[in-house]
Order: structure tokens, then C-alpha cells, then sequence
């Protein structure tokens, strides 16, 4: 077993970041400091604790142009497109700061003459948060910022293949002044990342990542009695139906596919299109395709970055010949993009039709630049195979009649449903799935709540 992590950019190969395994002893004293930092975080009160991460949030968006770029390079997204995740996180974070203090106050019982009652919401201690490299800042922010702000110290693990961003993390914690142990990062290898899910000072696991992931994190805590999130990804369904605005529909659905070529959680993998609007959107969807450029992600006419490593565009272009085997067919020519070539992480998006639920691409995870589609004859059908999937973490209907998406929308299990939007994470509201999307939740009001312990006062007067 190696004893560092080596960080391979996608873009051309080049080593990015070596960094050595926290060890056991880094581990003992990350934890300890985190447990013995964490009471007075507490003490200092809401309002002070607020202008500690708004002051590290600040200094995080101060260095955007930095940021953004070792994104593109840990990962390979488009520079073009990482600096809105740094806008993002800034987003998420001061909605979760400004919310806090109405969402941690007491809840107030009924009153009743001699007595006063009431729940307070006490953190639950050290919080461990387990972040993915596909969006290494968007998945991080929503279990840390939430967690400081109710009084808890914070662990973050983040991807092999992203050190760079917690480590930039940490220097905004550590220039905004917040106390020693109150906000750690370790690069911690798997056996490590269980250690510290095991570790009896940590209280609550936030993890975003694989199903197979999520299993093994749910097996670390087993026994523990501590709260779990899991954010597994998706296979995420959109519906188009017979009264969509068509060139909306297909504009936000192309992106909702390929937008980080295809590598999110809540990226659209399935879209059922009336059969009277089928044909038109097919037409639509491959011209607007055919427009990505597919490149270095340095560069700026590049829309279309390479997947993370060789190994995993390797198993979408078998998800790809899969289908094809077995009659689908690719309505997108790969010798369109140039740069696209079976022994690198550029792929060139596949867009397919004469699909079915047999197939891994309508019915399992992929995380690339491809997306089925498949024409339907009634909103019932839409939602039996919107349903037909293991995943549930969004959904999308594309209709002008907000009544009939609404009685959609309440008939597909998932976390979120969307009216004529994808690919979205509103800080407002709750974000959560079903089945093998996970459980649990972050973000909006109600994001605070695993993240802290209810306790209840019960006071007579005699």
C-alpha cells in the first residue's frame, strides 16, 4: 500500500500534487485538537462564529482565479466554467451563514403557567466531511459551512484527486483567524478515511460519492449511533412533454448531460420525449452537440474537458458499445471530435436513441458525457420509467403547465424535482435523495438539523 497520494492531472498526464498519508499519529492529534476545540467554538456564540466563516469565505472567493484553475488541472473541467463553482460555494455558504441563526434557535413549547420549556439544538461534536473530486468545492461547502455555524469543529477528506482545494480551504480558515482545531483537512488514504469514521470523537459523517462508497461508510459507523449522510449519485430523469418550450428544453437538457462531461451526481442521463415532439428535439439535441468543442481545458474555446482518468473513460465508451450492441444507436459521429481517442479521458459525448431500460445507461450510474433518450406516448408511461431506476436524486419535467408538472412531480420518487430546470442545487431548499441516491440531507433550514442534537429544557417554577 502506498503512503502518499499522487494527484494525475487528466489534461495531459503531468503529476499535479504528491503528498504524503496523514499518519496514525497526525490522525490522534487532528481528532484530539478538533474535540478539545470544538466546546469554546461552541461558547463563542452564533454572531462570532458567523464572522469567522464569513471571513474565510471571504478570503476563499478573493483567491477565485487560483482556485478555479487547480480545479481544471486536478480534474479537467473547462476554465471557463470552474470559477462559478467557486461562486457557487460563496453562494451556499452565506445563504447557510444568514439562515443559522433563525434555524439553531430554541423551539419554543406551548406555553404553560410555572413552567418553562423549550428544545434547544446543541452540536453533535466533530463532524467528518468526505468530499468527491467531481465538484470538490460545491459537495464540501454543504456539510462545513452548516456544521461550524452550529458549533461543531469540522475534519475534511477530500478526493485523492483534489487535494489542492482543501488545502486552499484550510488557508482561508486559517487567514480568517478560526482557532487551532476547529477546521482540519487530512489527506487520508481509504483505510484512514474508515479509521476516522470509526474514531469514537467524530459524531456525524457527511460522504459524497459511490454507492460502494456509501456502503462502506455506513459499515465504519455500524454500532456507532451517529448520524450519516449519504449523497450516492443518481440516474437522473428529465421529461419533455408535448406543450414544452422545445429550444429551451433541448438547450437545458444538452447541458444538463455533457456539462462537466456528464461527471455529476444530478446530471441528466434519461430523457423520455413526447412522441409528437420526438423527432424536432433529436434534431435539436445532436445539432446543439455537435457544437461542443472538446479540448485542453486550458483553453478558452473549450467546452468540453477531459473525464478524470483514462480508466473511467474506458467504461463509458463500454457503456456506449454496450448500448450499441444491443440496437442502440449514436446519433453523435465521435470523428466530429478530434481529440477524442480510446487510450486518453477525452470523450466525445454520445447522445442515444432506440434505447431501453435493459441497457446500464438507462438503468445504472455513468458518470460521462452520455445520455439516452427515448420517446413516450403519455405522462403515465413517462413516470413508470422515471420510477424504473435504483437512483432517485432529481428529476425534471419540461412543460408550461406548472399544475400538471406539480401532479408529475408527486408521483417520481426523488430527492428534488425540477419544472423546466436541471442540473441545479438551490441553498434554499433541501438537498436529499431516495434509494440508492442516498439518505439524509443538506443545506436550507432544514440542513442544520443532522448536524446538531436536539435537547430539551424543562424548567418548573416552585
Amino acid at each position: 500500500m502506498t503512503d502518499e497520494l499522487i494527484t494525475i492531472s487528466p489534461i495531459d498526464g503531468r503529476e499535479v500534487a504528491r503528498r504524503a498519508y496523514a499518519s496514525e499519529a497526525q490522525v490522534a492529534h487532528a481528532l484530539a485538537s478538533a474535540q478539545a476545540a470544538q466546546g469554546a467554538w461552541h461558547a463563542m456564540g452564533i454572531e462570532a462564529r458567523g464572522r469567522v466563516v464569513s471571513d474565510a469565505v471571504d478570503r476563499f472567493v478573493a483567491a477565485k482565479d487560483e482556485i478555479a484553475r487547480a480545479i481544471t488541472i486536478q480534474m479537467g473541467r473547462p476554465l471557463r466554467y470552474t470559477p462559478s463553482e467557486v461562486a457557487g460555494f460563496e453562494a451556499r455558504a452565506r445563504h447557510m451563514i444568514a439562515i443559522a441563526p433563525e434555524a439553531l434557535a430554541p423551539i419554543p413549547a406551548p406555553a404553560q403557567p410555572g413552567y418553562t420549556r423549550f428544545i434547544s439544538r446543541e452540536p453533535i461534536g466533530v463532524a467528518l466531511t468526505i468530499a468527491p473530486w467531481n465538484y470538490p468545492l460545491l459537495t464540501a461547502v454543504n456539510s462545513i459551512v452548516p456544521a461550524l455555524m452550529a458549533g461543531n469543529s469540522v475534519i475534511l477528506k477530500h478526493s485523492d484527486q483534489t487535494p489542492l482545494c482543501a488545502e486552499l480551504i484550510g488557508r482561508a480558515f486559517r487567514d480568517a483567524g478560526a482557532p487551532a482545531g476547529v477546521f482540519q483537512f487530512l489527506h487520508a488514504s481509504h483505510d484512514i478515511a474508515q479509521r476516522l469514521v470509526r474514531a469514537p470523537e467524530i459524531g456525524y459523517v457527511s460522504f459524497t460519492g459511490s454507492v460502494r462508497g456509501g456502503r462502506s461508510v455506513e459499515e465504519g459507523a455500524a454500532g456507532r449511533f451517529i448520524g450519516v449522510g449519504l449523497e450516492l449519485g443518481g440516474n437522473d430523469p428529465a421529461y419533455v412533454r408535448a406543450d414544452a418550450r422545445l429550444d429551451h428544453a433541448v438547450e437545458t437538457l444538452v447541458d444538463g448531460a455533457f456539462f462537466n462531461s456528464g461527471q455529476s451526481c444530478c446530471g441528466i442521463q434519461r430523457i423520455y420525449v413526447a412522441r409528437a415532439r420526438y423527432d424536432e428535439f433529436i434534431e435539436r439535441a445532436v445539432a446543439l452537440t455537435n457544437q461542443y468543442v472538446l479540448g485542453n481545458p486550458l483553453d478558452a474555446e473549450t467546452t468540453l474537458g477531459p473525464v478524470v482518468r483514462t480508466r473511467a473513460a474506458a467504461e463509458i465508451r463500454d457503456v456506449i458499445q454496450e448500448a450499441i450492441a444491443a440496437g442502440a444507436r449514436n446519433m453523435i459521429d465521435s470523428s466530429h471530435f478530434k481529440n477524442a481517442s480510446e487510450d486518453s479521458p477525452y470523450v466525445a459525448p454520445a447522445l442515444l436513441t432506440q434505447v431501453d431500460h435493459r441497457m446500464r445507461i438507462m438503468n445504472d450510474e455513468c458518470f460521462g458525457p452520455v445520455v439516452g433518450i427515448m420517446p413516450v406516448e403519455t405522462d403515465e408511461q413517462a413516470v413508470a420509467l422515471m420510477n424504473d431506476s435504483p437512483y432517485g436524486l432529481t428529476a425534471a419535467v419540461f412543460t408550461q403547465d406548472e399544475d400538471a408538472a406539480l401532479h408529475i412531480g408527486r408521483q417520481v420518487r426523488t430527492g428534488t424535482f425540477f419544472m423546466n430546470r436541471c442540473d441545479y442545487l438551490d441553498p434554499a431548499l433541501a438537498w436529499t435523495g431516495v434509494k440508492n441516491s442516498g439518505r439524509g440531507v443538506s443545506l436550507s433550514a432544514v440542513g442544520f438539523e443532522p448536524l446538531t442534537q436536539a435537547k430539551s429544557f424543562h424548567l418548573r417554577s416552585v
